[in-house]
């Protein structure tokens, strides 16, 4: 790495530079925010001369995604083997001064245009006073210049203006013209060092993101390349199958996985753009059929009930390597695979380093043998209740949710298939969640806490069912919806609940609690494959901890 090196420009080169297309803006700067009145303080202070700080310039030949439309002018994009100078300090003084030479329209996020032809040099103010003004309301039109014609307005209309202003008009434009751009370029740096950079001297700015950065190292006009619009046409495909909710830190993961069998933020701003770019399709394509895996064989119906997003990238590393689906001893290692990571907290903490752990897993698997894993899992009911406090950010909550989406619970009232949405699943008062034993009802019998418990918890379609039971205990409002449900017997089955059995007739939550968690139990035995590590846990638990009671006090 070269220091970086102190230099200038003036007037005419700058343009020279933005309108050649050597001075680029990249994508992970923010958007142009200065008023027309901010850049006219701009100008006032070029024409008194004063220092209006220095421009940061990276200079390289990589190939950024960057904003060539600054203020609304296409500008060429430059020459294969030029240096470009990527801006990482001073974009809105630079777009400002070139909208307000220029005399561009720039529009704004809300879609009005703001007009930087209309400042003007007020040429009967006194050196103390604002020369460059934005608006005329408080000035003679008479003795105002716009500052685009005083740079590049033709003889005759200077000439329009008093004997007076004339020295003035030709004194503010060799002041303009003359002032020195005071510039850093910072050269031979890496794009994480450069927007390492850009960070520290950005104050108070948000850290730019892993993703930002490739998106800008990744950029590649000639074929099309823009990981930004790239990652946003798989959330719209993954939309239409109710997987939108992935974060685009899981599509770096998984290609840095692939490339480098490491997903570390220093390794994935190492990887070449051309590698990336290559192996981007197969990728996607990877993550799409792993969604809809999930979907299909496990019956998740949505992202938001993942356990862990990152559980997508071992299964599309699995898809990568292998295009059909698995069958036989793969279908069960796999499926040993989601439900031991989803119920033992893999993905709590380490996420980098246990994936890329992971997939070695997911290799063996691949070959045909069985992986070995360094935790077990407690599936005993006793440790399914203690462990159940409701919380919809619990990946152990969730995977006991994406146990009862698998049997496609049904409507209390008609036995219809429940619609499990995104859009419900933010919070925990979701209209999908319904407490079998309202907590309005428990009050003042168990502690919220014990209320509150996963074991208590059935996914419904709406506020139908939430409207109808309200604080009725469940004796009273399974009767009732007996007598429209002639099937619902059936119905409580996609629920694991039993509505003959399980306490329901006399109300007794202790005894509900005891039933279901048996039930869920049973459920997840048979999909996890024990091991020695299981019983261990287990038996750590036993010696060790006290359960809680679960009945009434």
């Amino acid at each position: 790495m070269r220091l970086p090196q102190p230099t200038h420009l003036n007037y005419a080169g700058l343009l020279n530079d933005i309108d050649r297309g050597r001075i680029k803006i990249p994508q992970f700067q923010r958007d142009f925010v200065w008023s027309i009145e901010k850049s006219a303080k701009l100008i006032d202070s070029l024409l008194k001369g004063y220092p209006i700080g220095t421009l940061i310039f990276w200079a390289t030949r990589d190939r950024l995604r960057s904003v060539r439309n600054i203020g609304g002018i296409d500008l060429p994009p430059p020459k294969d083997g030029d240096v470009v100078q990527y801006v990482l300090d001073g974009q809105q003084r630079l777009t400002s001064l070139f909208a307000a030479i220029r005399g561009l329209k720039i529009e704004r996020s809300s879609g009005a245009p703001d007009d930087f032809s209309s400042i003007y040099l007020n040429l009967a103010a006194a050196e103390n006073e604002q020369i460059a003004i934005h608006e005329l309301e408080n000035a003679n039109p008479a003795t105002c210049i716009r500052l685009g014609e005083l740079l590049h307005g033709d003889f005759q209309k200077l000439a329009t203006f008093p004997k007076d202003f004339q020295e003035r008009i030709k004194d503010y434009k060799t002041r303009i013209e003359g002032y020195q751009f005071p510039i850093i370029e910072v050269q031979d740096v890496a794009i994480d060092i450069a927007t390492e950079i850009f960070t520290r001297i950005n104050v108070g700015g948000k850290p730019l993101s892993v993703f930002e950065i490739m998106v800008a190292k990744t950029y590649d006009e000639v074929k099309g390349f823009d990981l930004s619009q790239e990652f946003d046409n798989l959330i719209e495909r993954l939309e239409q199958i109710n997987y939108e909710t992935i974060s685009d830190a899981l599509v770096l993961q998984l290609i840095a996985l692939l490339l480098k069998r490491d997903c570390r933020r220093r390794v994935i701003l190492t990887l070449g753009r051309e590698e990336f770019i290559s192996t981007w399709p197969m990728a996607v394509a990877a993550i799409e059929t792993a969604a809809e895996y999930l979907r299909n064989s496990y019956r998740i119906p949505v992202s938001r009930l993942l356990p862990y997003n990152a559980l997508l990238v071992p299964f599309a590393y699995y898809f990568y390597q292998h295009k059909d689906k698995p069958d036989g001893d793969a279908f069960e290692r796999l499926r040993d695979f989601f439900w031991r990571c989803s119920l033992g907290g893999r993905y709590s903490v380490s996420v980098e380093s246990r994936l890329a752990q992971d997939i070695d897993r997911i290799d063996t698997i691949l070959s045909g043998k069985v992986p070995a894993y360094d935790w077990g899992v407690d599936l005993s009911p006793e440790f399914i209740i203690a462990n159940g406090w409701f919380g919809t950010g619990r990946a152990f909550v969730k995977a006991i949710l994406c146990l009862l989406a698998y049997h496609e619970p049904k409507s209390f009232s008609d036995g219809a298939t429940v619609r499990i949405s995104n859009d419900w699943l933010k919070q925990a008062n979701s209209r999908n969640y319904h407490h079998f034993f309202p907590r309005a009802w428990l009050r003042g019998h168990v502690d919220d806490e014990r209320a509150n418990n996963i074991v208590n918890i059935t996914i419904v379609d709406d506020y139908l069912n939430k409207r109808r039971i309200g604080a009725k205990p469940p004796s009273q409002y399974m009767a009732e919806f007996a007598k429209e449900n002639k099937a619902l017997d059936a119905t409580m089955r996609t629920h694991l609940i039993d509505p003959h059995a399980f306490g329901i007739a006399d109300n007794d939550y202790a005894a509900f609690l005891k039933a279901r968690a048996e039930r869920i139990s049973e459920e997840l035995k048979e999909r996890v494959i024990r091991i020695d590590k299981d019983a261990e846990r287990q038996a750590v638990r036993n010696d060790d901890t006290e359960e809680p009671t679960t009945g009434f006090e």
